[in-house]
């Protein structure tokens, strides 16, 4: 045991005594979630080291010692800028409202999302939202779609990285993923095919962009929501083209 952490052990000691009841109670709590079964893994991440791994997890414990919701993306976003301080590294939210980026993570732009939806599938990414086009011309016809796509690949430049954090499995035990969608795999979309869902009762119509290989393999879609949000979904985005940084298992016990 280091010095600095003696020191931290020996004040919260001295503490106790003073809590309340009700202090005592939550503080058990605690101790119990940490004590409880878990496995954090780091695969070959360049920026989870094993410091940073557990700070992580156990922040997500924490959480989820107080509720049975998964991650929440704002949440995602803080605890992820404070752990990588911790362990020295850079790290900084952008202001709220930006349009682009939700941190500078080591001097590169991140833009932050969270899948946790009931029929979420191991191996395929689907984000809900990945950006509102409610500024888009929205029509009936292919060029409507260009508009669209163009503005998907503008939104594309305002940063370097993107990751998603995973809720692959829920309460007890809760598991989690990050994992990192190359840029350059969703900048193929430049090259996809567009299809407008004419036989949809909305209006505008949605519309879709098939991006596949040279082989004719679907690699993901994008989705032109023609809802009432106006807003772009990615679909069945292929995990394995995709990098998993680090994965999270955990039991809450009960109270």
């Amino acid at each position: 045991m280091t010095e600095d952490k003696r020191s931290q052990v020996e004040s919260l000691i001295r503490a106790i005594p003073e809590l309340t009841a009700g202090q005592l109670h939550w503080l058990d709590r605690m101790v119990r979630v940490f004590a409880a079964k878990h496995h954090f893994e780091s695969l070959a991440s360049n920026m989870f080291n094993p410091e940073t791994l557990q700070n992580f997890g156990d922040a997500m414990r924490v959480h989820h010692s107080f509720s049975a919701e998964p991650f929440t993306k704002d949440k995602f976003e803080y605890v992820l800028v404070s752990v990588l301080k911790l362990s020295g590294q850079t790290a900084e939210l952008a202001k709220k409202g930006n349009p682009g980026h939700d941190a500078t993570i080591n001097d590169l732009r991140v833009s932050l999302k969270t899948q946790a939806d009931s029929g979420i599938k191991e191996d395929e990414i689907w984000m809900s939202k990945f950006m509102e086009l409610g500024k888009g011309k929205w029509g009936s016809r292919i060029q409507d779609l260009e508009g669209l796509r163009d503005q998907f690949l503008e939104h594309l430049e305002h940063y370097e990285r993107i990751l998603s954090l995973r809720a692959l499995a829920k309460a007890p035990e809760w598991k989690y993923e990050l994992v990192e969608i190359p840029k350059a795999l969703l900048l193929m979309a430049r090259e996809g095919t567009l299809e407008v869902m004419r036989k949809s009762t909305q209006s505008p119509k949605p519309g879709y962009c098939h991006v596949s290989d040279k082989k004719g393999n679907l690699l993901f879609d994008l989705y032109f929501d023609a809802g009432s949000e106006r807003k772009l979904q990615i679909k069945k985005l292929k995990k394995s083209l995709c990098r998993v940084h680090a994965t999270w298992e955990f039991i809450i016990p009960s109270e």
